[in-house]
Order: structure tokens, then sequence, then C-alpha cells
């Protein structure tokens, strides 16, 4: 599992929860709502500091980052995030991981 997110979608978390350098943001599995991976969960998202890292990238200082406790919910897709011209908000998408050759 990996973090892929684009520089101009992290530009906008960045503007939108009023991030500076050495913030961290968590993506966490999220009771309710629904996703391309796991019924009756969502996508949560929070500012808060890594307990047990799984997988984090960093991008202009910031720390994205999700948790041992929810790899479940990508259940072996990588977590993919862009800002496509002309949208106001990041597109969160859930691509399956390519089994590596032998």
């Amino acid at each position: 599992m990996n973090i892929q997110i684009s520089k101009e979608a992290a530009a906008w978390y960045i503007e939108e929860l009023g991030l500076t350098n050495g913030d961290y943001v968590r993506f966490f599995a999220r009771y309710g709502g629904c996703s391309n991976v796991q019924s009756g969960f969502s996508l949560g998202i929070e500012s808060e500091e890594p307990i047990n890292l799984a997988v984090k990238k960093e991008v202009d200082g910031i720390t994205f980052y999700i948790e041992e406790k929810d790899e479940w919910y990508f259940d072996e897709h990588d977590l993919v995030i862009e800002l496509p011209d002309g949208s106001d908000e990041p597109v969160i998408d859930y691509k399956k991981q390519s089994t590596p050759e032998v």
C-alpha cells in the first residue's frame, strides 16, 4: 500500500487545514458512508501526529500517512489523491496494487 498525492492536492490540504511545515494529515477508516473498497465505511481525514505508521508520503513539509490499524480499509489498494484542473477539491481514488514480478 502506498499514498500517491499530487503537489496540487497537497497544497489544497495545506490551505484548507491551515497546515504548516512539520504537520501531519492522517487518512483513516471511518464508519458510515461509502467507498470503492469497503462497504459501510468511508475515508476520514484529520490533522494529528502518528502513533504507528503503516505508510507515509511527505509533500512540501507535510506528512500524509495511514496508521497500521487502518490498513485493512485499503484492501491492498494504493490511495491516490489528485486535484484535477478546475476542481474545487481533491479527488480520491483507490488503485489495486500490482503484484511484483519474481
